[in-house]
């Protein structure tokens, strides 16, 4: 299933939430080594993690974390512009049509084949959301790796400026454009999901 979560229902639920943060302490803190402080040992959440983040969640039937995004408004502090403005030649991308990814994160352990599904259910789900509350944009931070990567993807993904070292990793700063051809491209890439994994859902 495929979860949009923000102020609304961020409530009601709370037990996947729980699981996507307990994976992001898989995978940022154990796996990748990032220098973040762990809740309790065992959650990753920093002060973006607000009311005003939304997440865009890949579930199992059960409510485990298979996949997930989080989404920072531009129209205030996000982590580009706080932290990583030196990646951007000229102006950080900001406005009401723009969103940050941060903490896109695949659950380790989990197999090849279901991280693909799961991968590839995330990525429509992105550009859906996109279309359905009108993003022409999203913005995000990637070590330069994965950028190669996301620029595979088949949609039109750029980078904002040169690989800058930070911590022993080159990264860099890129904006991906969505628009009503987005979705093809991405199939065109072989990225596609199924209609029940690919339509967002809101729990009551």
């Amino acid at each position: 299933m495929f979860l949009i979560v923000d102020e609304a229902n961020r409530a009601r639920e709370h037990a996947v939430l729980r699981s996507m943060f307990e994976a992001r302490k898989r995978v940022f803190i154990d796996l990748l080594k990032w220098d973040l402080p762990a809740l309790a040992g065992r959650f990753e959440l920093d002060h973006f993690d607000d009311g005003d983040a939304t997440y865009l969640i890949v579930a199992d039937p059960e409510g485990n974390h298979l996949a997930s995004a989080r989404l920072l408004l531009t129209t205030q502090p996000a982590l580009l512009d706080t932290l990583f403005p030196e990646l951007v030649a000229g102006p950080v991308p900001q406005g009401a049509d723009i969103l940050e990814i941060t903490r896109l994160c695949l659950s380790p352990g989990i197999g090849a084949r279901q991280r693909r599904i799961a991968r590839d259910a995330l990525l429509v789900g992105l550009v859906d959301y996109a279309l359905d509350n009108g993003i022409a944009a999203y913005t995000g931070v990637a070590e330069l790796s994965w950028f190669r990567q996301v620029e595979s993807f088949g949609w039109d993904c750029k980078a904002l400026g040169e690989p800058v070292l930070h911590r022993g990793q080159a990264l860099v700063a890129l904006r991906i454009y969505i628009d009503g051809h987005t979705l093809r491209k991405l199939a065109g890439a072989g990225i596609v999901s199924s209609a029940a994994a690919a339509s967002a859902t809101r729990a009551a």
